[in-house]
């Protein structure tokens, strides 16, 4: 796991630490039951109080993204957590409004996208 802080954030350091993870579990980096650096070894990593990560670590957990499991430590939820799949599911929605916007940009009719999807996806699953 690779977290880089910046002074110049306007984000509070939990905050940077907390969307850095997020951001790689919902990637993929960071994989289902992978177990996280221990608070003190990240806070130690990242040159920041115990608190700062504890905080960032309570945060995740709160929002599904990670659970902790008592004298074990961190580790990120299964991707079947309602959250994380709810959070792919909106990234998918973003994209495909994204790529419907460039469609319209290009003056493509519904047809020619849905057509365009379909064969997208035949050519994936071949």
């Amino acid at each position: 796991m690779e977290i880089v802080i910046s002074n110049s954030s306007n984000s509070p350091i939990y905050e940077q630490i907390k969307e850095q993870v997020k951001a790689q579990i919902l990637s993929g980096e960071l994989t289902e039951d992978e177990m996280l650096p221990s608070l003190r070894q990240l806070a130690k990593d990242l040159k920041i109080s115990v608190l700062t990560t504890t905080r960032a670590y309570n945060e995740l957990e709160q929002e599904g993204f990670i659970t902790s499991r008592q004298g074990k430590g961190f580790y990120v939820m299964s991707s079947s957590s309602n959250l994380i799949r709810e959070q792919l599911i909106k990234e998918v929605e973003n994209n495909l409004n994204n790529a419907i916007q460039a469609a319209q940009r290009v003056s493509m009719s519904d047809d020619e996208i849905i057509s365009l999807l379909r064969l997208l996806l035949e050519v994936k699953n071949d």
